[in-house]
């Protein structure tokens, strides 16, 4: 049962812990094996055969080809290699771009900086599920865009964009598709050679794996290209030049053959879990379950209270380790611009929290959580009447 000293962590979308055999694995390429991946010596050979298995490794969950992998500080960095790298290559041929309103900052931020570069983007509007209308992604392929760039998984909602039928949609049309599958790499089934996709970003940590680690995906046999915009040294195909982070990239392997092993079982058990939340927390007057009937991660709830100040429900849930959801900085508290998105008034996007749920989380991780979320709510309401 749970110690009142320590929280229940329900909030693995935002990161993982470093599961045990990850750190075995890591532990002796920073003393033993340290050598640089670059040098060409015994020391270097072993850690360059190490990033190639971690490679390996990593491709086995994705199916995909190890060479198409380019390892990175992480899916931000990523996502703006790919972004940066393949607009600037590929501007003669047109200067359009289509994105969602629900995309991750990681993905937003970038292509605000290439409106500022002369690049013209459409951002899709999603309906109260958070699905886009795929007539509308149609409608907006022009003969000027060059890239479509949606996440496979929202990371507050746990939707599940089809990506089948948009990678038909963005073929059949002449454009690269490029997917943020961050949140959905180890909770489902991700095969990038079936997706089709041309470009695809994700993270480490996200699959308990080391933190300051991801990879960039780009699909050779769709003849993708991009330019590099860092420079020195040319590793990575000189797509992503420095010195390699071995342990890093070593953990990240570890942690994709850890995942690939689970990936039979550990779905449909945090399925029946969220179910099980999603079943008690639905009973709460005032409690909606956004995207309840859409296609979701089987290990992610985002649900509002109505009536409830939003401020005052997280500090309340002391004991819970859950996410608000929203952007944060030290004088202002925005609400969620996801649910914003999904039509979601301020009040209710503030009064929301995302639970996300992991490899640790127990059916009485679920009971503690739902009695006291239902505790607290109802103690904020009685205090506004």
């Amino acid at each position: 049962m749970k110690s009142k000293d320590k929280p229940i962590y329900l909030d693995y979308n935002a990161s993982t812990p470093v599961a045990q055999g990850v750190v075995e694995t890591m532990l002796p390429y920073f003393t033993e094996k340290f050598g640089n991946a670059g040098s060409d010596h015994v020391f270097g050979w072993d850690s360059r055969e190490a990033v190639e298995l971690a490679r390996e490794q990593i491709s086995g969950l994705l199916n995909c080809k190890p060479t198409g992998l380019t390892f990175t500080s992480g899916a931000t960095e990523a996502a703006n290699l790919a972004l940066f790298g393949f607009c600037e290559k590929h501007k003669v041929k047109g200067k359009h771009i289509i994105t969602c309103e629900t995309e991750h900052k990681a993905v937003l931020d970038p292509m605000q900086a290439l409106e500022k570069k002369g690049f013209e983007v459409t951002y899709l509007k999603v309906d109260r599920a958070g699905n886009i209308d795929l007539e509308d992604l149609e409608e907006a392929i022009s003969s000027e865009t060059i890239l479509v760039c949606l996440m496979l998984a929202n990371n507050e909602t746990g939707l599940i964009h089809p990506m089948a039928e948009i990678e038909e949609i963005v073929h059949s049309k002449g454009a690269i598709l490029m997917s943020d599958i961050t949140q959905a790499v180890g909770k489902i089934p991700v095969n990038l050679e079936e997706l089709n996709l041309d470009m695809a970003i994700f993270s480490s940590h996200k699959i308990y794996g080391p933190k300051g680690i991801g990879a960039l995906y780009i699909n050779k046999k769709n003849k993708v290209a991009i330019d590099p915009y860092v420079f020195g040294g040319g590793q990575e195909k000189g797509l992503r030049p420095g010195t390699l982070n071995v342990p890093g990239i070593v953990g990240f392997g570890k942690a994709a053959e850890i995942a690939t092993s689970k990936m039979s079982v550990e779905p449909e058990r945090m399925m029946k879990l969220k179910n099980k939340l999603e079943n008690a927390l639905g009973k709460i007057d005032g409690a909606i379950i956004n995207c309840k009937h859409a296609n979701r991660l089987p290990n992610t709830t985002n649900i509002s209270f109505k009536d409830i100040t939003g401020n005052l429900l997280l500090r309340k849930l002391k004991h819970l380790a859950v996410s608000r959801g929203s952007a944060c900085t030290s004088n202002f508290v925005k609400p969620s611009h996801v649910l914003m998105s999904m039509g979601l008034s301020d009040e209710l996007a503030l009064s929301s929290i995302r639970i996300s749920l992991g490899k640790e989380t127990s059916d009485q991780d679920i009971e503690f959580a739902v009695n006291e979320v239902e505790k607290v709510v109802n103690s904020l309401k009685t205090a506004a009447v």
